[in-house]
């Protein structure tokens, strides 16, 4: 039986194949990694929403604290949040940087930042 040219086989090689599931494969590494840190992203977020009402900068501090034992934070702590009084309401500033190894010399970035309104 002759095969004429037109009727030639369509799809994806073995190689192909296998550099596709590669591709995947260093997708859901990345992914397995960032997640984490975007679920603590939120975690924070909703600690420092819950935090900017204490009355003075200290019982922020504070308050922040209790929820970042409570929700396992450890990105950042009390320290690094800059509070400023705005129309007699706290506004609470944080921002930081979370490195993510990957493989050999190769790091993923990922800033946060986050201001309560």
């Amino acid at each position: 039986m002759k095969r004429s040219s037109k009727a030639r086989q369509a799809g994806i090689s073995f190689f192909g194949l296998i550099f596709v599931m590669a591709l995947l494969g260093v997708g859901a590494v990345m992914a397995a990694q960032v997640v984490p840190s975007a679920l603590e992203y939120q975690a924070i977020v909703k600690a420092l929403e819950r935090a900017k009402q204490g009355a003075t900068p200290q019982q922020v501090r504070t308050a922040f604290a209790n929820s970042a034992n409570i929700d396992d934070i450890k990105s950042i702590t009390s320290k690094d949040l800059e509070i400023t009084k705005v129309e007699n309401r706290n506004v609470v500033k944080v921002a930081y940087d979370k490195q993510i190894h990957m493989f050999g010399p190769a790091y993923l970035l990922l800033k946060y930042a986050y201001q309560t309104k």
